[in-house]
């Protein structure tokens, strides 16, 4: 499978789980740096209204569907892509290629409280990988030019940025020349662990959040007929 569908003005990668891994260790295994967005319902509502955003998404080599939503967007109704994305197939098979390469990597997080969560859940379930760095980051006090020298200084063979958007896209794209990095993944929080005592609120947001969502979805629909 292969080409691109639309959704909300973004070009996003209708890529199988294995064919999105195959690109993915040709990444690791190349220079220069190359970047995956992972995106979402919220990181698609934002490009609708952060004109900013849009364009720095087409920076990127790979825009991935990160749900389901986001391809029954675009009308994909194919079992497989969309059971794939459901369960999240394609981070399952990154993780464990990192896992068995014992390849190293940097986090970048907002709160010590997420980095502890996804530092504890990597040890957990790939314990091969090797956490080399961690940084807080925030839109208020980012201090690009130290951040960028920490990874680099770290000598990592990829960047996992669970940076909320836009955030984690800016950052990305506008320090992209600057990465002594093979792989910079932008997941935003989707594989955060959420803690029990958390876990239904952030259901309930998700679930407000697409139903947002798909009534844009309509209106553009309108729009176009």
């Amino acid at each position: 499978m292969n080409g691109k569908i639309n959704v909300l003005g973004i070009e996003i990668d209708n890529y199988t789980a294995k064919e999105t891994m195959k690109k993915s260790i040709e990444y690791l295994t190349t220079e220069p740096v190359n970047m995956i967005e992972v995106a979402t319902v919220d990181v698609l509502m934002d490009t609708n209204t952060e004109l900013m955003l849009k364009e720095q998404m087409k920076d990127f080599d790979l825009v991935l569907a990160g749900d389901r939503t986001v391809l029954e967007a675009a009308e994909v109704s194919e079992r497989k892509r969309l059971q794939e994305t459901d369960d999240r197939l394609y981070l399952q098979m990154f993780f464990r290629y990192l896992h068995k390469n014992h390849k190293r990597i940097y986090l970048l997080v907002e709160s010590e409280e997420e980095g502890r969560r996804v530092y504890e859940y990597l040890e957990h379930r790939y314990g091969s990988i090797q956490v080399c760095g961690m940084a807080k980051v925030s839109a208020q006090d980012r201090a690009d030019d130290m951040l960028v020298n920490a990874i680099n200084g770290a000598e990592v063979d990829c960047v996992l940025s669970l940076l909320s958007s836009p955030l984690r896209e800016d950052f990305a794209v506008k320090n992209k020349n600057l990465f002594n990095v093979r792989l910079f993944l932008c997941l935003g929080k989707t594989m955060i662990p959420e803690e029990k005592r958390r876990f239904g609120s952030r259901k309930i947001s998700q679930f407000l959040t697409k139903a947002l969502f798909k009534k844009e979805i309509e209106k553009q629909k309108i729009r176009k007929s």
